[in-house]
């Protein structure tokens, strides 16, 4: 028994892993205990750190922080690969309020928290802890222990960040919540009016590709071409089907418009009621996908040819036969109408109607294979992190500092990872990787990350009370969590009309918090708070970042 007493004594490879795998397991399986629909995740690991290290168990210090490194670089690169598609997405112009809305939660939470920091005495470092777990946002925490390694600041103990982290985060779940049930009795919300006021928005403002049968009734489209009818609409749509001349084909830009016609349009949902109908004409009682002995068929093919991602779809001759259509596209869980423009990534959906030799080219061209996506391409990715280890370790200067910058492990892989999942495909760097695999490395970064900042940090927890500084990082942390939400969730109802559930979604989006999420879902009964916080989500991600590193740069 003796050997196993002096295995998990003595410093090496073999006691770091048993004591990792403990934690880990350990945090995880605490993490799955609900309480009130409310549980902590895999932030218990950072409590099982804290608990062990404070009775006194030690790790090889070499090997804790490389793990702890490592971990930061995985999960935050996998955290890139897992927002592009959605932050990209949210730059659009229909987009802007939310995330202006979100970005100004950021704001008043750093502003919050300079002023507790110019007033207690607190060194900014531990502030930044503070913050990052008042408003549940783990990567937070890693950006600012990532500033404090990059710039050598020897007078500031990291577990100190990690604690005043450890012991706000709990008081931040329950504090988001609170906010919003505060935002409801302020504004008076009634529930069910709400989700009645939902079901008739939903008409109207969806942005969401719908599929509909409408009649030629506009005669002033009689012997025009359809292209004629795209250059009307502003947005991208696809007319999938057409019933012409008493035949059920897949229209081309050149077919013309005859009476009698219907189309089988496949278009965003406000499009369709705000523009479509009017140009067109009503919606026909003819199904086109039901009729009987059509020569048509559809399917959807995964893109898994490499070849087929680096060119615009309106650049790839293979897509531009006349037996077929691209009416849809699925990207990430996000449906997209098809347009020339557009650069396929791998793992797209792509749903194809036409004949079935017109589908079967359809399918040759883009692949289909989904052996081929089981099995990452790891050599990009890791090159992905290289270069986003090299960009993180830049040195930047900027006058009256006495060190230059750097935005160290958390930005440069981070930075890398959203461009190369956005551009990578034209450069021939295959970033792709199935949700299941990333949140495999994801949560395997995350995991090392919290072990590690847990096991360095627990010496000092009795401290941290004993001189009453964890009851004053509660309450500012509470003060941080609180109050940017109720003044930006006030004036998003005031200001920009935004809806109950509509608000709801985007303050969980901008505290990057799921309990609140399915908190605001169960109450809406419906995915309307997630479309904001999807929608803000990704931006948010990103600020947090990078608010915690420039605090930790500009005041240390």
């Amino acid at each position: 028994m003796n050997w196993f007493i002096e295995l998990l004594r003595q410093h090496g490879i073999a006691q770091t892993v048993i004591i990792y795998g403990l934690l880990i397991a350990i945090g995880i399986t605490l993490g799955k205990v609900r309480i009130k629909g409310i549980s902590l995740g895999v932030t218990w690991i950072l409590f099982a750190g804290l608990a062990v290290s404070y009775f006194g168990v030690t790790v090889d210090k070499a090997l804790m922080y490389f793990l702890r490194d490592f971990g930061l670089i995985l999960f935050v690169y996998s955290i890139g690969l897992q927002v592009a598609p959605g932050f990209f997405a949210s730059l659009k112009k229909n987009a802007l309020a939310s995330n202006v809305l979100a970005a100004a939660v950021v704001l008043l939470g750093v502003v919050i928290t300079v002023s507790f920091y110019l007033l207690s005495g607190n060194q900014i470092a531990v502030m930044t802890g503070v913050m990052s777990g008042s408003v549940t946002n783990t990567p937070g925490l890693a950006a600012a222990q990532a500033a404090i390694n990059d710039l050598h600041l020897n007078n500031i103990d990291p577990s100190l960040v990690t604690l005043a982290y450890a012991v706000t985060y709990p008081f931040g779940v329950i504090g988001i919540i609170l906010s919003l049930v505060i935002l409801q009795k302020l504004f008076g919300v009634k529930v069910e009016e709400q989700r009645e006021l939902h079901r008739k928005l939903s008409v109207f403002t969806s942005s969401k590709p719908i599929s509909v049968h409408l009649k030629v009734e506009n005669k002033q489209l009689i012997d025009q071409p359809l292209r004629s009818l795209f250059g009307l609409i502003k947005e991208p749509i696809v007319v999938s089907r057409m019933y012409h001349k008493g035949e059920i084909i897949t229209p081309t830009p050149d077919t013309t418009f005859a009476d009698g016609d219907v189309l089988l349009v496949v278009a965003p949902r406000n499009i369709v009621n705000k523009e479509l109908k009017l140009l067109v004409g009503g919606i026909s009682d003819m199904n086109l996908k039901k009729i009987p002995d059509s020569p048509l068929i559809s399917r959807e093919i995964v893109v898994t040819n490499a070849e087929v991602t680096h060119r615009r779809l309106g650049d790839i001759p293979e897509l531009h036969q006349h037996e077929f259509t691209l009416t849809r596209l699925n990207r990430a869980g996000v449906e997209l109408v098809p347009h020339g423009n557009i650069y396929l990534q791998l793992g797209d959906i792509v749903k194809a109607v036409g004949t079935e030799e017109g589908v079967k080219e359809v399918t040759d061209a883009l692949g289909n294979s989904l052996k081929k996506l089981e099995m990452p391409d790891l050599a990009p990715i890791f090159m992905g992190i290289v270069l986003g280890v090299v960009l993180g370790s830049i040195p930047i200067y900027f006058p009256n500092m006495p060190v230059p910058v750097k935005i160290g492990l958390a930005g440069g892989p981070l930075i890398v990872a959203l461009l190369l999942s956005r551009f990578g495909g034209m450069l021939y760097l295959n970033n792709y990787t199935t949700r299941s695999a990333n949140l495999i490395v994801r949560e395997l970064g995350i995991t090392l990350f919290l072990a590690s900042v847990g096991l360095s940090s627990g010496h000092n927890l009795a401290n941290a009370f004993a001189d009453g500084s964890g009851w004053m990082w509660i309450v500012m942390g509470i003060v941080i969590t609180m109050l940017p939400l109720i003044i930006v969730g006030w004036a998003a109802h005031r200001y920009f009309r935004k809806t109950y559930f509509e608000i709801c979604g985007l303050l969980a989006g901008a505290s990057t918090d799921p309990p609140a999420l399915a908190f605001a879902i169960k109450a809406a009964g419906s995915d309307v708070p997630s479309e904001t916080y999807a929608t803000v989500y990704p931006l948010t991600m990103i600020l947090r970042i990078v608010a915690a590193q420039l605090l930790i740069m500009l005041f240390s």
